[in-house]
């Protein structure tokens, strides 16, 4: 029967017997366990040779000999000779080192498990009957598949002295455009503090008595404050509760992400950021909408449009190579535009509003800029709604006529 352990090898003797390839893959496992290796062969090839020299690992070019087990914790043989393979394992056992044996693995004292790791989780799997490696490799895949996608419970069931908090990027709004990493990271969460945007159809999938914290601003209505919320996730935090603050679009973009880190930083939490993809190019994507095309846009200036607009805006407006994108913009539209056409933007450069990117909602209301406002306020355009102002918003630019036939489209064209 085997039984599995984790062994820290940190700062132990490893002595790796053979210098081939399968030695190299071993080594650097160890190596990444911080183990302090020994190589025994008399040659080595190109892989476990430039291991050898990046680690400055110590190397016996020659044949194996007993003293090499001298302070050994556990040794790993894999000459490509059985009879020499067997004769390093019956040392180690009247040594009592544990070895394995990789030239017949059911004749070592210790296996190396096909591992595969997600956070500070480690999942490893080995034969309890024979040696299949190929099996155990296979079935290490397909656990590391349903760690990567957040589909098993991660999550510590013991507090630590201090907590973590991760700002992660939900992006757009649907679920499998949220990134691995942060999927990863809300199945491990104690508390998820939410915005109302982003993928919060997740939520439903987290375990029941994870925290759900809804801070969600919506237009003229924030009920909880960017102070109240950085208070949030530090006393979380402090608590020892890993804290996910899940955003929609990216936590960098317009969503006060840097804010959240300086307080975390300030309290001494640990914190790190996950980006997500960003509404900026990702809504008018979804509405076949290009923020940069040859030829027609090499640059692109981003707007909150809750801001008066800037000089720096109103230039771009002016420019035909640079696309603007505005985002929580739409109360404030008409003013927008006014500015812009009072400081010189064409009248007919193309604008288009995409409202709901991303969702069964979606809609594309599209119009010159002299025209913009009040095509919005006809066709009664809500947030979340994200407004393109340039050539690459033109309703045929990607397929010219087959853009108005209605067995042909490129995301969301209607208007």
């Amino acid at each position: 029967m085997t039984t599995l352990m984790g062994i820290s090898l940190a700062g132990r003797r490893v002595v790796a017997v053979g210098g081939g390839d399968v030695a190299a893959r071993r080594i650097r496992r160890f190596l990444a366990d911080a183990a302090d290796v020994l190589v025994v062969a008399p040659e080595l090839s190109t892989a476990t040779r430039r291991l050898v020299e990046d680690a400055g690992l110590e190397w016996h070019a020659r044949g194996f000999r007993t003293d090499d087990l001298d302070d050994a914790w556990l040794v790993h043989t894999a000459t490509g000779d059985q009879r020499v393979d067997d004769d390093v394992a019956a040392a180690c056992e009247r040594r009592r080192i544990l070895c394995v044996n990789a030239g017949d693995g059911t004749h070592g004292t210790a296996r190396l498990a096909a591992e595969t790791r997600s956070g500070d989780s480690i999942v490893g799997v080995v034969s309890a009957e024979g040696v299949d490696p190929g099996r155990t490799r296979v079935l290490r895949d397909a656990i590391a598949d349903l760690l990567r996608e957040g589909r098993l419970p991660l999550r510590r069931r013991r507090p630590t002295s201090v907590g973590q908090v991760h700002l992660v990027g939900g992006g757009p709004g649907p679920i499998d455009l949220i990134t691995v990493r942060g999927r990863r990271l809300l199945a491990e969460a104690d508390v998820v503090v939410t915005d109302r945007l982003g993928p919060t159809a997740v939520l439903s999938e987290l375990d029941a008595d994870v925290e759900i914290v809804d801070v969600g601003k919506r237009p003229g209505h924030h009920p909880v404050p960017q102070d109240e919320i950085n208070r949030i996730l530090v006393d979380r935090a402090l608590a020892g509760r890993r804290v996910v603050r899940l955003k929609g679009g990216d936590p960098f973009v317009y969503g006060r992400g840097g804010e959240e880190v300086h307080a975390c930083l300030a309290a001494g939490i640990p914190v790190d950021v996950v980006p997500g993809i960003s509404s900026v190019v990702a809504v008018p994507q979804a509405a076949g909408i290009p923020v940069t095309h040859r030829g027609t846009a090499a640059a692109l200036h981003v707007v909150n449009g809750q801001d008066t607009p800037t000089a720096a805006t109103l230039a771009s407006l002016r420019d035909p190579g640079t696309t603007t994108v505005v985002l929580m913009g739409v109360s404030a539209l008409a003013g927008f535009a006014a500015s812009a056409l009072a400081a010189g933007a064409p009248a007919d450069l193309p604008a288009a509003i995409v409202e709901d990117g991303h969702s069964d909602r979606q809609r594309t209301t599209r119009a010159p800029l002299g025209e913009i406002a009040d095509a919005a306020a006809t066709a009664g355009v809500r947030n979340p709604a994200v407004m393109v102002f340039g050539h690459v918003s033109a309703a045929d630019l990607l397929l010219g006529e087959a853009s108005r036939s209605p067995d042909t489209r490129v995301g969301d064209a209607r208007t």
